[in-house]
């Protein structure tokens, strides 16, 4: 048994939900990190896209709970029919180019136990990259490796808990955790912004509409994430646009703002007013775009 392991009984803490598209040896190397560096059981539910690489034989050797499309439809379709699978009460979204360190779970939930509402909050673990990262809620660069066969596993866990950071403000990315009646309320992940392009933030969003106010990156919460990005072979949803028309504001603004993400965590999220000039800048893009349309409309009729 894993050193730390709960002995805890063996209904499953977590419901870890993994949407992958033809990713399988970072999906195998995901998976045998939660089933070896966790503190408790927890169910690990898999949506496989295609699997034309081996990964849905691969899920079904395994005896992994999965769903399957025979393309690749998203994460936000992934994840949402990935839902009907779970039996707990805490679903956490990850994704299968990332490896959890010792104790990722334990931090987590120490830190649910802590609040005074468990089911008012949004979560974050922190991320380790090995690129330099444009935000502060993440590790970056800490370089320890880019691909599985580069993968300096013994360094990492080594390693990780002396890189320095702290908690952060403005829970948006994976791996992320949510009580499920949360999740329900809100009715997940939004298909309109399929295949997934700032469907993180838009679900950070939908939170606080709903009353979150704990946004809180988990420092003691650590994961490796590869950054094997699959954007590229994606056709791609105009994210940043979809989010501007939604909500009123840009995306930039509502993480900067109102989350406050990357900056160190105080009790008690307090949103900063909005700044005029933003607030015009938003109005402006929003007044292009429809210019934009309406000209676009004009030359096909």
């Amino acid at each position: 048994m894993q050193k730390g392991k709960s002995m805890t009984p063996k209904r499953p803490l977590f419901s870890i939900l993994i949407p992958s598209w033809n990713n399988l040896g970072f999906l195998k190397l995901c998976v045998e990190s939660i089933r070896k560096n966790s503190c408790y059981e927890h169910e690990i539910l898999i949506h496989v896209n295609d699997g034309s690489d081996g990964t849905l034989e691969w899920v079904k050797e395994e005896r992994l709970k999965h769903t399957h499309s025979i393309e690749n439809i998203g994460v936000c379709f992934a994840l949402n029919g990935l839902r009907p699978l779970v039996t707990t009460d805490y679903i956490v979204f990850m994704n299968d180019d990332m490896y959890v360190c010792p104790n990722w779970d334990e931090a987590l939930y120490r830190e649910i136990q802590g609040l005074a509402d468990k089911r008012l909050f949004f979560l974050s673990a922190t991320l380790i990259q090995p690129r330099p990262f444009f935000c502060k809620s993440v590790i970056a660069p800490a370089n320890y490796g880019e691909t599985v066969d580069s993968f300096d596993e013994e360094r990492l866990l080594r390693e990780y808990m002396t890189l320095e950071h702290g908690d952060w403000q403005g829970a948006t990315w994976p791996p992320n955790i949510v009580h499920r009646d949360l999740w329900d309320l809100v009715g997940g992940y939004s298909i309109e912004l399929s295949p997934g392009m700032y469907s993180d933030p838009d679900f950070s969003a939908k939170l606080w509409m709903a009353g979150v106010r704990v946004f809180k990156g988990v420092d003691s919460s650590r994961v490796y994430h590869f950054e094997a990005r699959s954007t590229h072979r994606i056709v791609k949803n105009d994210g940043s646009l979809q989010f501007l028309r939604k909500w009123g504001i840009t995306s930039a603004s509502f993480m900067r703002d109102v989350l406050r993400r990357g900056e160190p965590y105080s009790e008690g999220l307090h949103p900063r007013p909005l700044l005029q000039a933003d607030l015009l800048r938003s109005r402006l893009k929003m007044v292009l775009t429809a210019l934009k349309d309406t000209k676009t409309k004009h030359i096909w009729n």
